[in-house]
């Protein structure tokens, strides 16, 4: 069975820039354990990064969370440096908004797809609830343990909402 691991937005703006949380400081040194047992076991990487431009106040994300993020080539928009040795070997995925479009594409040869990443809350169950859309016979999982959201209440509420939609929501799924 060949697995892929979706790495979701670990850009340095979530986890201590612009839009950074003490949950996905803490969360991190986590998601690199992980991360390096799934390279061990042979298990593919995709990261997405949350990617904006210098007009991000004016396009519409930008008007209802106007806090400029991930803009592209700042020290915000890049994966945080621990995490850059699995970037290295895994394949990146550019999105502008919540749900990165052609992940599913990417994920067409595996067989099972586990997600981590941030915001559980927002782009994590975006592309949960994208890839299972897309692929309602695949088992789609969440790692709760190595995912942070903009509050703890909001975590909490996007998983119970993943699960009602058939995503398998553990801690330490794999690793």
């Amino acid at each position: 069975m060949r697995k892929a691991i979706v790495v979701v937005d670990m850009q340095n703006d979530f986890i201590d820039g612009a839009l950074g949380t003490r949950e996905a400081q803490e969360m991190l040194p986590r998601m690199v354990e992980k991360l390096t047992a799934a390279r061990a076991e042979g298990t593919a990487l995709i990261f997405t990064m949350d990617t904006h431009g210098a007009d991000y106040l004016e396009t519409q994300e930008g008007k209802k969370l106007p806090v400029e993020h991930c803009i592209r080539a700042t020290a915000g928009w890049e994966i945080a440096p621990a995490l850059q040795p699995f970037v290295r070997a895994a394949t990146v995925i550019e999105k502008p908004t919540f749900g990165a479009t052609t992940l599913p594409a990417a994920l067409a040869d595996y067989d099972e797809i586990e997600l981590v990443g941030l915001c559980t809350d927002i782009c994590v169950i975006s592309n949960a609830l994208l890839v299972k859309a897309f692929y309602p016979e695949k088992p789609v999982s969440v790692d709760a343990s190595c995912c942070a959201g903009v509050t703890p209440e909001s975590h909490a509420n996007a998983l119970a909402a993943m699960r009602m939609c058939q995503v398998e929501v553990g801690e330490r799924v794999t690793g």
